[in-house]
């Protein structure tokens, strides 16, 4: 089963705006839009925050391993 040819498309279309109208059409694809436009900068936001989290986690864990008392070996 492949994509819908030219026909099929219209057909669904035409159910579409009987289903919604065609004044609701625009209103509806413009709130989709909005919603990826957030979701989208959202997601910027977090790969942003992650970026900077990074180096810190890098960081503290190198600082954890200096500090720590080196082991010595005790001969019997």
């Amino acid at each position: 089963m492949g994509m819908p040819s030219g026909s099929e498309l219209l057909i669904i279309f035409g159910i579409i705006v009987l289903l919604f109208g065609a004044k609701k059409i625009p209103e509806l694809a413009k709130g989709l839009g909005k919603g990826i436009k957030n979701f989208k900068s959202e997601m910027n936001e977090v790969d942003e925050a992650v970026a900077q989290e990074a180096p810190k986690k890098v960081e503290g864990e190198s600082e954890v391993a200096s500090t720590e008392a080196p082991k010595t070996t005790t001969q019997a």
